[in-house]
């Protein structure tokens, strides 16, 4: 088979683009288990309001992507906040289980209201940009996954100095490399853990507003991410965030170079079976596990 190279870097674009939207995901989930030690299954319905919540501010509105997408952000960790305060701060570090239930019970509610009031109808997000887009020679990729990439890596730089330089982001990392120790030194617990929740709904509000002018919005949206997600936190180790980040990169090139060459079905088994596969020969992850390390 030849490969044409025009072809491959505009499979590569396309790829990276979704690669960093995943890993908005994985990053979110990263940072509630470097805090919570939780594995949060309706964080993926967080990322489902967000798009919803971009659909619904984009008309509104007239269109305009960046106020829209500032909506749906607000509106996002708005809800993190009430999931966090109704539901999380009950969970102790040591109820693994426990939050298992508790947030995969939520995910399935929240999917359910969503579908009542809204239906199970697909919806098309439209915006200013439509399907315009960059044109470099024959390479071509729209507005929307441009924006959508360089706004998650300006998240990325903005979450980086937050928790390297900020007193917000220092007690985020000492409740997440030693809990004791920062009990010790006056660090709440309470009140990191909720930072971390809205901030990691943040970022899957900016990743539903972002991904929605590019994949249909549909109530179960989420479902088909936030595995992915889990997926991409495991294989860059757990509380990881640089690991999640190259690791979702890396699922975005290869579902992308997939699609382009191979049978579409292949695309959602390729995460899994590359999970699988570090498993077995890491099986603490790509990179060093643990201590929510941000480089």
């Amino acid at each position: 088979m030849t490969i044409d190279a025009v072809y491959l870097l505009q499979l590569t674009l396309n790829g990276i683009a979704l690669g960093l939207l995943y890993a908005l995901i994985a990053v979110g989930l990263s940072l509630i288990f470097g805090v919570m030690e939780i594995i949060n299954f309706a964080h993926g319905e967080l990322l489902m309001l967000g798009a919803f919540a971009m659909c619904f501010a984009l008309p509104v509105m007239g269109l305009l992507y960046w106020p829209a997408m500032a909506t749906a952000i607000v509106a996002t960790m708005l809800a993190g906040f009430v999931i966090y305060e109704g539901l999380l701060v009950r969970l102790k570090p040591d109820e693994f289980e426990r939050s298992i239930l508790i947030t995969l019970g939520l995910s399935i509610i929240i999917i359910h209201v969503m579908q009542y009031l809204f239906t199970a109808t697909p919806r098309m997000v439209d915006s200013q940009y439509g399907f315009d887009g960059v044109e470099i020679g024959a390479i071509r990729i729209t507005w929307t996954r441009v924006i959508g990439a360089a706004a998650a890596v300006a998240a990325f730089a903005g979450l980086y100095l937050v928790l390297r330089y900020t007193q917000f982001g220092r007690a985020m990392r000492a409740i997440a490399q030693n809990r004791d120790a920062a009990l010790m030194v006056g660090i709440r617990p309470r009140v990191v853990a909720r930072n971390a929740v809205i901030l990691a709904a943040g970022l899957c509000g900016l990743a539903g507003a972002a991904i929605s002018p590019i994949q249909l919005v549909t109530p179960y949206m989420g479902q088909f991410l936030i595995f992915k997600a889990f997926a991409l936190v495991i294989i860059g180790g757990l509380g990881n965030i640089p690991g999640a980040v190259v690791a979702a990169i890396g699922l975005g090139l290869v579902e992308s170079w997939i699609g382009g060459f191979f049978e579409i079905a292949w695309q959602e088994a390729a995460v899994f079976v590359i999970m699988i596969a570090v498993l077995f020969l890491r099986p603490d992850g790509l990179f060093k596990r643990g201590g929510m390390r941000v480089g």
